[in-house]
C-alpha cells in the first residue's frame, strides 16, 4: 500500500524525491532553475541540476483545474510509468477537488502492475512509487485528511478489483473468484460471504445463470457479499456480471473480439472492490453485493440458440444469441437480489455488457439506463463530483418490441440489431420490481484502461458508486 503524509514546506521532504507542482505554487524555492522552469507555458520537467530532488515537474495552471479531460493525469502518466523515485511530492495547495480525487486515485493505483501477477520475468531493480508527500497549507490539512482517507480506500477497492480482473481466465474461474473474495472479505468482520454452487443454483431456480454456465467444465457460482455496518436499516444492493471468460458460446466470437474476454467479469470484480472499500471506511449502512459468476464456454452441454430458460422470478427468456449471455446472468442475479431484499433502498447493476455503448459513448463515460429519475440525478451528480461520470441512454416502452419473443416471455437480443445497449437494459428492467429503484451501468468502455494497444482493468466505476453512496448516506 502506498503511504502518505502532509507537509507544509519542501524542507520536510526526503532527498531524491520527485517534486510535482503547479508553476505558480508559492511554496517552491526561489532558485534560478525553478524561475527558468516557471517561464515555460507548458510542462517543464528535468532530472538534472535539481538537487535535493531527483526530478522536478512543473505543470501548467490549467491542468490543476481541468476535471473533464484529465490533462493532469495525462501529463503524469508517462512520467510515473518509469518513476525515478519511490517518493513523490504533490502540490495540493490550489487544485480543483474533482481533479484531486482523480489524481489521488491515480497515484494510489500505482501499487498494482501486471508484473505483480508474477507471470513474466520482472525487473526487480525497477523503481516503484511507495510514498506521497502532500504539500499543503496548514489551514487546508484538516479538510484534505478526509478526502485523502476516502480516496485511498476507494483506490484499495479498485486495486482489489483490478488484480482479480487481470488474472488470466484459466486461473480466474468462478470458484477462484469466490475463494479470492472470501479471502479478502475475511479481513473485515462486517463482511460475510454466501455462496451458491451449481446444485444450489438449480435448486433456487436460477435457470438463466445455469444456462450460461452449464457448458463449461468450471461450473457457475452465485456469490452474495453482505455488509452490516449497522444492525438495522434499508439494504442497498449491487449486482455485477461475472463472466470469467466469454467465448460467445455457440455464437462464437472472432479471435480479436475474444482476446480481452477475461475482463468480462469486471462488473463482479468491481462489486467486490466496492464492498471492500465500504468495509474499510466503516460506513454506517447495510449492503448486499451479488456476483453472478459463470464461464460462457463451448461444449456438449452449452446453451443453444433458440433454447428457452426460466429465471428465478418465473420469467422465460428465449436465447436467440448465446453471445448475449451477460444480460442472462444479470437478470437472474437482479431477480434473486430483489427477492432477498424486496424493500431495498435501491439496486444498481454493472456489467461490461455491450460493445454498442462504446460506439455511443467512447471510453470515458459509463452508460446509465434507469427509469428512476431521483436515482439518475443522484448518479449524475456523483459522477461529476468524483470525475467518474455517467451519461444517460433512453429506457422506456418504445424498446418493448426489441425483447419480444414468439415462444417465451422475452428474448435476449433484438432481431433488428438496433439499440443494443438500451434493449439489454429493457430486458433487465423486467427482473427488478418497480417498487425498488433500479439502475443499470454499462461499463464496457470504462472498465478497462487502454494504452498503446493494450488493455488492463481500470477499477471503474467504483469511484462513482462510493461517491453516490456517501452522498446517499448524508441525505438519508
Amino acid at each position: 500500500m502506498i503511504t502518505y503524509q502532509f507537509i507544509h514546506s519542501l524542507t520536510e521532504t526526503q532527498p531524491e524525491s520527485h517534486l510535482i507542482a503547479r508553476a505558480s505554487c508559492p511554496l517552491l524555492p526561489d532558485t534560478p532553475l525553478i524561475n527558468e522552469m516557471r517561464q515555460q507555458d507548458k510542462t517543464a520537467d528535468t532530472c538534472f541540476g535539481c538537487a535535493p530532488f531527483a526530478r522536478i515537474t512543473l505543470l501548467p495552471e490549467a491542468f490543476w483545474h481541468d476535471p473533464l479531460t484529465e490533462s493532469l493525469l495525462n501529463a503524469l502518466r508517462p512520467l510515473l510509468a518509469a518513476p525515478v523515485s519511490t517518493r513523490v511530492v504533490i502540490d495540493v495547495t490550489d487544485i480543483n477537488d474533482t481533479v484531486l480525487m482523480q489524481l489521488l486515485r491515480f497515484l494510489f493505483n500505482q501499487a498494482h502492475r501486471l508484473s505483480d501477477l508474477q507471470l513474466k520475468k520482472a525487473d526487480h531493480a525497477s523503481v516503484r512509487v511507495c510514498h506521497i508527500d502532500a504539500l499543503c497549507l496548514p489551514a487546508q490539512q484538516k479538510r484534505l485528511e478526509t478526502l485523502f482517507r476516502q480516496q485511498q480506500a476507494i483506490a484499495n477497492g479498485m486495486l482489489a478489483a483490478r488484480r482479480l480482473a487481470d488474472i488470466p481466465s484459466d486461473r480466474c474461474t468462478p470458484q477462484f473468484v469466490v475463494t479470492e473474495a472470501q479471502r479478502l472479505c475475511s479481513a473485515f468482520p462486517a463482511l460475510r460471504c454466501e455462496v451458491l454452487d451449481e446444485k444450489q443454483i438449480i435448486e433456487q431456480r436460477l435457470g438463466l445463470l445455469y444456462a450460461v454456465g452449464k457448458g463449461a467444465t468450471c461450473p457457475p457460482r452465485l456469490l452474495a457479499i453482505h455488509y452490516d455496518g449497522i444492525a438495522e436499516g434499508p439494504v442497498r444492493c449491487y449486482v455485477g456480471k461475472g463472466i470469467t471468460f466469454d467465448t460467445g458460446g455457440l455464437w462464437l466470437k472472432e479471435g480479436a473480439g475474444m482476446y480481452t474476454m477475461k475482463y468480462d467479469m469486471c462488473g463482479a470484480a468491481n462489486v467486490l472492490g466496492l464492498l471492500l472499500t465500504v468495509a474499510q471506511l466503516h460506513l454506517p449502512v447495510r449492503i448486499m453485493g451479488v456476483l453472478a459468476l459463470a464461464e460462457n464456454a463451448i461444449g456438449p452441454d452449452a446453451m443453444q440458440p433458440g433454447s428457452v430458460a426460466r429465471a428465478c422470478n418465473g420469467l422465460t427468456v428465449e436465447i436467440n444469441n448465446t453471445d448475449a449471455e451477460g444480460r442472462l446472468v444479470l437478470a437472474d442475479a437482479i431477480a434473486w437480489a430483489s427477492q432477498r431484499h424486496p424493500q431495498a433502498r435501491y439496486l444498481i447493476d454493472m456489467a461490461t455488457l455491450t460493445g454498442a455503448v462504446v460506439k455511443a459513448l467512447g471510453y470515458e463515460l459509463n452508460g446509465l439506463m434507469t427509469q428512476d429519475e431521483p436515482l439518475r440525478q443522484a448518479l449524475n451528480v456523483a459522477g461529476k463530483q468524483c470525475g467518474d461520470e455517467v451519461w444517460s441512454l433512453p429506457l422506456d416502452a418504445r424498446l418493448k418490441k426489441q425483447t419480444e419473443s414468439t415462444i417465451a416471455d422475452l428474448c435476449n437480443t433484438p432481431g433488428n440489431n438496433a439499440a443494443i445497449s438500451a434493449s439489454a437494459a429493457w430486458l433487465l428492467h423486467h427482473f427488478c420490481p418497480p417498487t425498488i429503484p433500479w439502475a443499470h451501468l454499462d461499463i464496457s468502455g470504462t472498465a478497462l484502461w487502454r494504452e498503446n494497444g493494450k488493455s488492463v482493468a481500470s477499477g471503474r466505476p467504483i469511484p462513482l458508486l462510493v461517491e453516490h453512496l456517501l452522498e446517499d448516506i448524508r441525505q438519508a
